[in-house]
C-alpha cells in the first residue's frame, strides 16, 4: 500500500459531502452554485446520473477555485479508471470492493469506499482509503461509530445514508470526520425548487457542523 491520502483541505475546512442525483448531469452546475454559496464544496457526483463523465470536465473548470468535485456510485474498476481520467477528484463506492479501493490508491486519488459491518469498513481502511463511508448510516446511529473506534482508533468515517441536516451534528460530535447528505439537503432543487432554499439549506448544514467540530475539539 502507498501512503494514505489525508482528507483535501477543502472537506477539512467544511466537512460536508453534497450527493447530487438528477436525470442529466447538465443540470449540476446551478445547483452546484447554490450549494457553494452556502459554503458546502465538496460534491459527489453520482454515475446513476446520465452524462456524468461528459460533463466533469466543464464543471471542474467552473468550479474549480470553489470547489472539489468527486465521483460515486462506483461499482467496477473500469468505472474508476473513467472517472479518474475524467478529473475526479476523488472516487466514492457503495460497497467496498478491494480491488476499486486498490487501484485508487495506486492512482493517488481519495477514495471513500462504502460499507456497514467493521469488516467491511476496516477492510477498505486497511488498504488504504482516505476515510470510509458508513453506508447506510440510518441503520445503525452515531453511537456506531463509538463503537467502532474501541478496536479501530484511527478509523476516520463519513456516514451516508439518512443523514438529516439537524442530526449532522450528531455524527460529528461521536467522531466522523466528515457528513454525507443527498436528498435531506438537495430537497427538489432538481425538481423547480427554490435554489435560494437549497442555499439557506447548505448555510444551515454548514453552521451546524461547524459548531459540532468546534465542540468536539473543545472536549478533548
Amino acid at each position: 500500500m502507498t501512503g494514505r491520502l489525508p482528507l483535501s483541505p477543502v472537506l477539512a475546512q467544511n466537512p460536508v459531502i453534497a450527493v447530487l442525483r438528477a436525470s442529466h448531469a447538465s443540470e449540476y452546475a446551478p445547483v452546484l452554485d447554490a450549494l457553494v454559496a452556502g459554503g458546502v464544496r465538496s460534491i459527489e457526483l453520482t454515475l446513476t446520473t446520465q452524462g456524468v463523465l461528459d460533463e466533469l470536465a466543464g464543471l471542474r473548470t467552473r468550479f474549480s477555485d470553489v470547489a472539489e468535485i468527486g465521483v460515486g456510485t462506483v461499482t467496477t474498476v473500469e468505472e474508476a479508471e473513467r472517472a479518474i481520467d475524467a478529473g475526479a477528484e476523488y472516487l466514492v463506492t457503495p460497497v467496498t470492493y478491494p480491488e476499486i479501493v486498490e487501484h485508487a490508491v495506486q492512482r493517488g486519488i481519495a477514495i471513500y469506499p462504502g460499507g456497514l459491518t467493521p469488516t467491511e469498513l476496516h477492510t477498505g481502511w486497511r488498504l488504504g482509503a482516505t476515510a470510509v463511508k458508513l453506508f447506510p448510516a440510518s441503520a445503525v446511529g452515531p453511537s456506531y461509530i463509538g463503537q467502532l473506534r474501541g478496536p479501530f482508533p484511527d478509523l476516520a468515517v463519513i456516514p451516508s445514508g439518512g443523514v438529516a441536516i439537524d442530526t449532522a451534528p450528531d455524527w460529528i460530535e461521536a467522531g466522523a470526520v466528515a457528513v454525507s447528505l443527498g436528498g435531506p439537503l438537495i430537497g427538489d432543487a432538481f425538481k423547480g425548487g427554490d435554489l435560494g432554499l437549497l442555499r439557506a439549506r447548505a448555510h444551515r448544514v454548514s453552521r451546524l457542523v461547524a459548531e459540532a467540530v468546534a465542540l468536539r475539539a473543545s472536549r478533548r
